[in-house]
């Protein structure tokens, strides 16, 4: 089988609660080519690399791949969308590039680039429709705030793997109804990973700032639009990926993905969100 990607390590260090941050960073940064410890650490397989932390005190790994909650910054609170990592690529602050706050970024169609930065990013349209209800009475929660970012169709992140471009990431507030609504386009799949998108959940837009969420989470994209998208030519290289994977083996959703697996309605990307 391949060798995982970096983002693949990073996502499995980042659920250990105690392992330095400086190496997170380090390893968030990496470009899948480089050597050294990428290059070592990409050579081992899934089940050597898995061997090799389990000699390291990482408490919460065994049980991310299994039957047990993640580590990721917060525990989710009763009732809410499951909490998991940010990824190495976030733009939010935590990891050397910061788009929370700029010009631009608060919009319905994420596809182009925005600021001083130009660029658009190729792939099937798609609209993403999140609902924010209260995690314990199910009402909306109009006035939240939600930043979302995922990959493009080349199952690359901007600004950290695609060099001058800050595309596919937007905030928008959520309408009377609990509603925010993206225009975006459907993501790639790399390997190791299931088809999914991030984001995050603030009260209000001007606490905006990854310190201030109140969840940070994964949606994971539904198989038959998957297959669907990505029987195109233009997605050719996402499909080998994609038949390699299971939702259920995936090293963020294998825990359980109830609460997270979107629907395909009405040809939207549909999932409601309890805070």
């Amino acid at each position: 089988m391949a060798p995982p990607p970096v983002s693949w390590i990073y996502e499995i260090f980042s659920f250990a609660p105690g392992l330095s941050s400086d190496l997170l960073l380090i390893l968030g940064s990496m470009d899948d080519h480089d050597r050294g410890l990428a290059y070592d650490l990409e050579s081992l397989s899934r089940r050597k690399l898995l061997g090799l932390l389990a000699g390291v005190t990482l408490v919460g790994l065994s049980t991310r791949l299994g039957a047990g909650p993640p580590a990721p910054r917060r525990l989710a609170l009763p009732g809410a969308i499951p909490e998991e990592t940010a990824g190495p690529f976030p733009a939010d602050g935590s990891n050397r590039f910061n788009v929370l706050g700029e010009s631009g970024l608060v919009r319905s169609d994420m596809r182009a680039s925005f600021g001083s930065l130009h660029g658009r990013a190729e792939g099937e349209p798609v609209t993403v429709e999140l609902q924010l209800v209260d995690r314990l009475e199910h009402q909306p929660l109009p006035g939240y705030a939600v930043y979302l970012w995922h990959c493009d169709r080349g199952g690359k992140y901007s600004l950290y793997e695609v060099a001058e471009q800050n595309y596919l990431r937007a905030v928008q507030v959520a309408d009377a109804r609990g509603v925010v609504r993206f225009q975006t386009i459907f993501p790639g799949c790399y390997a190791g990973r299931w088809p999914h998108m991030h984001f995050e959940v603030f009260r209000e837009l001007a606490a905006a700032r990854w310190q201030n969420a109140l969840s940070t989470s994964q949606l994971a994209l539904p198989a038959e639009a998957c297959r669907s998208i990505y029987a195109q030519a233009r997605y050719a290289g996402s499909r080998a990926h994609f038949e390699s994977l299971s939702l259920d083996q995936d090293v963020v959703f294998a825990d359980g993905h109830d609460r997270q697996l979107a629907r395909l309605e009405g040809g939207r990307i549909f999932l409601q969100v309890p805070v």
